[in-house]
């Protein structure tokens, strides 16, 4: 019996390290998926060499960051060789901290809509404020609720209970699944 109540205990430190290691992996690849193929794609901030190789694998046309304009090395880096790429660079500034208004959301979705495609999303980690951005893209281009819903995951990343730093996220999105058609 002291066997299994010692198994059942491990188990909680079981998943944190798994989870832990999933977001290590996560971060050490990019974090880069397909969100639509050939239009639109996700990833965490890539560095000038990434965004070489993803854009000569991928065609990106255009890149669209999620964390606003900065006087740091990564947004010269990034603004260079996005230049040296011909991609279009946008910026649209959000905090996964706080909730994006259905205004900003409406302001986001158009600008996604305008960039060229194929058009790589990013923001830090790759799953918090892209996991939205990506949800709102599918839900605005008639995706189901559950292909959008799930951009929004433990799978890219994104931990989705209400003691994250990032619950805003999800709260964003519950509020604005409705203007989509969604019943959630």
């Amino acid at each position: 019996m002291r066997r299994w109540a010692a198994l059942i205990l491990a188990l909680p430190v079981l998943a944190v390290v798994a989870g832990a290691g999933w977001a290590s992996l996560l971060q050490k690849s990019g974090n880069l998926h397909e969100v639509l193929e050939g239009k639109v794609y996700r990833s965490a901030q890539p560095s000038a060499a990434q965004l070489v190789e993803w854009t000569t694998t991928y065609g990106f046309r255009s890149v669209l960051n999620l964390r606003g304009p900065s006087d740091a090395d990564w947004y010269r880096a990034e603004q260079k060789t996005a230049a040296r790429l011909n991609l279009t660079h946008a910026d649209f500034a959000m905090r996964d901290s706080e909730i994006l208004t259905l205004d900003r959301a409406a302001a986001l979705m158009a600008l996604i809509e305008a960039l060229p495609k194929p058009v790589l999303i990013h923001c830090k980690a790759g799953a918090d404020r892209t996991g939205l951005a990506s949800a709102l893209f599918l839900a605005g281009a008639g995706q189901s609720e559950a292909l959008a819903e799930a951009q929004i995951s433990f799978r890219y990343g994104h931990v989705s209970l209400p003691v994250s730093a990032a619950w805003p996220m999800d709260q964003s999105w519950e509020a604005m699944e409705a203007s989509f058609g969604f019943d959630s």
